[in-house]
């Protein structure tokens, strides 16, 4: 009985077992089946679109396929998401640096370019107001009236007095021609006008040669005077005097030359790219050095047709008043020439244009810290805003301040490079936002960077082999990569091996090299 009994418990007890072993079967399967659905669910809720592959040294270089860099380093993936962050060629700093670098933005907007055109000129002689006296006949200068050159003369002053024998045989023709003109007051038609004819071709032999009407009143009362007297023909200064007292002249030579001033010309030289701006009758501002707390106000009057080849700049002609005898000619003049604007053109400010010489760029903020640097066409110029063909809609923001800063706070011409390096790739998406510290490292060859590793090799073109820690000013992470060197001297003594410090730099793209270098001692706790 008792044998049956134990029996019994047995298998009693063997049942509870495969029991408990089979729930726990059971159990276990779904938490497992749980787990692979949980594992696949978040396998695919992280699956990404990878859009390309960067250069893991920030350089602007970007693969739509995966590769390796010279140094066998992998091309770092670009997923979708990352993209969305960083836009095509966008730069990306922190909102704290943005507010220390005091950045400032303007919206593009449609506005008319008024411009004043600033030009150097000078004061010259109204051309039209120059008057020669040059004697038509030949004779002697017998006195003179005005006798020295910058002499101030009113209109019909007497200049000089002259004798000429071609001028007195003159008078007596005429004085004869009018006395057989009145003794053949009783002769035929033909005969009296004969003699008209004569006399009036002697008077105007006279009138020709600079007689006067009162002179030629006084020969036809029938007394001649044996010298002739020339008046100023103008109110003016004398430019110049030649005549002196008893020289003798030949017909057309010049005595004197008078201007009047009280019109002048102020000739400034406008430079070829605003010429096209010049509206003739635009009133124009001149400042003298002479006096400098005033204005003078004139009247574009001409451009002239031609250029100088030297200055690369077109004459125009303002003329001035002068009735008050200020401007002397030869004096030098600022002058100011507004310029009419054709209609309300799209503009930015000119100080968020950052030419690099081959390109103009403006920087688009899209949003608190990310700035997109746009490739901008430039058209006319105001003095504070310059008009943009394309490249910018209305209404975006352009920074006008602090824009070069930024610049050197990120790796603008890197992510400039780079929005054409992934273009020739067919992407829609550019190379991404480096690191902030990397890019500010990078901004010029000569900033070095600390590392530590271990000197492998010291390879036949002299170069070093060295497995090196993560450089985390650059953004590297631990790896085996050559290194060029400054100076061959600086392994001396350095065995293979060792555990070394180094200062690297970046020469020129993709080329780094040691300019420091020394052997680290080895702690007794530290293995090879």
């Amino acid at each position: 009985m008792k044998s049956i009994n134990g029996i019994l418990i047995m298998i009693l007890v063997a049942g509870i077992a495969a029991g408990g072993y089979w729930l726990g079967g059971q159990k276990t399967g779904d938490i497992e089946q749980r787990t692979e659905g949980r594992g696949q669910k978040t396998e695919k809720s992280e699956v990404r679109k990878i859009l390309y592959y960067r250069n893991p040294m920030g350089l602007p270089d970007t693969s739509p396929v995966p590769k390796k860099d010279a140094m066998g380093m992998d091309y770092v993936p670009v997923y979708e998401g990352e993209a969305e962050q960083g836009g095509q060629g966008v730069v990306s700093i922190s909102v704290e640096k943005v507010q220390k670098l005091g950045v400032k933005s303007e919206a593009v907007t449609l506005r008319a370019l008024d411009k004043t055109i600033r030009a150097a000129g000078r004061i010259e002689i109204n051309e039209r107001h120059i008057y020669t006296i040059a004697p038509k006949f030949e004779g002697w200068v017998e006195r003179l009236y005005v006798n020295a050159s910058g002499q101030t003369i009113e209109q019909g002053q007497p200049l000089f007095d002259v004798y000429s024998p071609e001028l007195v045989s003159a008078q007596r023709e005429y004085a004869l021609a009018k006395q057989g003109e009145a003794a053949l007051q009783n002769a035929d038609a033909d005969v009296k006008n004969s003699m008209k004819q004569l006399a009036e071709a002697g008077l105007t032999r006279m009138k020709n040669w600079g007689m006067t009407e009162a002179q030629m009143r006084q020969l036809a009362s029938g007394e001649s005077k044996r010298n002739l007297t020339f008046h100023s023909p103008v109110s003016g200064i004398v430019l110049e005097k030649k005549a002196t007292q008893g020289m003798r002249f030949m017909a057309g030579e010049m005595l004197y030359r008078i201007a009047d001033l009280s019109s002048v010309w102020v000739l400034a030289e406008v430079a070829e790219q605003d010429i096209q701006f010049i509206k003739l009758d635009g009133l124009a501002q001149i400042n003298i050095e002479a006096y400098p707390d005033r204005y003078f106000e004139g009247k574009v009057t001409f451009i002239y047709p031609t250029m100088n080849a030297a200055t690369r700049t077109v004459q125009v002609r303002v003329e001035l008043d002068n009735h008050r005898g200020l401007l002397k000619p030869a004096m030098f003049a600022q002058v100011e020439l507004p310029s009419g604007s054709s209609g309300k053109v799209l503009t930015v400010p000119t100080s968020a244009v950052i030419d690099s010489g081959t390109r103009q760029i403006v920087l688009v903020q899209l949003a608190q810290g990310r700035f997109d640097p746009r490739s901008v066409k430039l058209g006319n110029r105001s003095d504070s805003y310059v008009e943009v063909l394309e490249g910018v809609a209305e209404g975006e923001q352009v920074v006008t301040s602090a824009n070069f800063l930024i610049d050197a706070e990120s790796n603008l011409k890197a992510a400039l490079s780079g929005l054409s390096a992934h273009a020739a790739h067919g992407g829609n998406a550019a190379s991404p936002v480096a690191n902030e510290q990397k890019t500010s490292a990078n901004k010029t060859g000569g900033v070095g960077h600390q590392a530590r590793g271990v000197l492998k090799a010291v390879n036949d073109d002299g170069t070093l082999n060295i497995t090196h820690e993560p450089i985390a000013s650059l953004g590297w992470p631990g790896m085996n990569m050559d290194f060029a060197l400054a100076n061959s001297s600086l392994v001396t003594g350095i065995q293979p091996g060792s555990t070394i410090s180094f200062e690297v730099v970046e020469r020129k793209p993709g080329e780094w090299v040691i300019t420091k270098l020394q052997a680290k001692p080895v702690k007794a706790h530290e293995g090879h």
